[in-house]
């Protein structure tokens, strides 16, 4: 999987003060699956969206439906 990161937040914010997840919260509702994560090292919070690599293998379902006609083909007695 992929990251991106969409903001950096400092984690020293005013106590009640949750910059980085009203962030994300703005953008779930913009319809991207936003995430919040600690960067310790840097001591900050990272608003980040995780994206699928594509693959080049065939997708699942084309291999299971193949095998779902051969079965059904076996057992009708063809």
């Amino acid at each position: 999987m992929k990251r991106t990161v969409l903001e950096r937040f400092p984690a020293g914010g005013p106590r009640g003060s949750w910059p980085a997840e009203e962030f994300a919260s703005a953008r779930r509702g913009e319809g991207l699956p936003a995430q919040v994560v600690m960067d310790l090292e840097n001591d900050a919070f990272l608003v980040i969206v995780e994206q699928r690599t594509a693959r080049t293998a065939k997708p699942a379902g084309a291999k299971a439906s193949a095998r779902t006609s051969a079965s059904a083909s076996a057992q009708s007695g063809r």
